[in-house]
């Protein structure tokens, strides 16, 4: 069963990972929720402000977001419950990591476009 991935920093600029990303992501049938306050709708999919906003269960967060912004994402990700975090690069920091450690999330530091098979720079 394809996962719903939430795409964090979503963005309707097709230049953008944001963007790039919930393009791979649905290429390879997963469902795509896209989060971003700024954004009503991101390629035609219906955007929330926050992944608490998703009424439904979301089984991972790609982040594409700057840290300091992940900080206070990171929190809502724990009241979700959302189980598998991907920080992609540029979406790191080391207090972004101890945050979510702290919050018993253990992210995944690394591009989650490419290790679904997809190069970025290609989409």
């Amino acid at each position: 069963m394809p996962k719903v991935v939430a795409v964090i920093g979503a963005s309707s600029n097709r230049t953008k990972f944001g963007n790039r990303a919930l393009r791979a992501f649905r290429q390879q049938g997963f469902t795509v929720v896209p989060i971003n306050p700024h954004e009503m709708e991101v390629e035609g999919v219906k955007a929330y402000g926050s992944v608490l906003e998703f009424p439904g269960t979301i089984d991972m967060a790609s982040f594409y977001v700057p840290p300091e912004v992940g900080e206070h994402v990171i929190v809502e990700i724990a009241q979700k419950g959302i189980a598998e975090v991907w920080l992609n690069p540029g979406a790191e920091s080391d207090a972004l990591i101890a945050r979510a450690k702290s919050l018993n999330i253990s992210p995944i530091i690394a591009c989650s476009i490419v290790a679904i098979g997809q190069n970025p720079y290609a989409l």
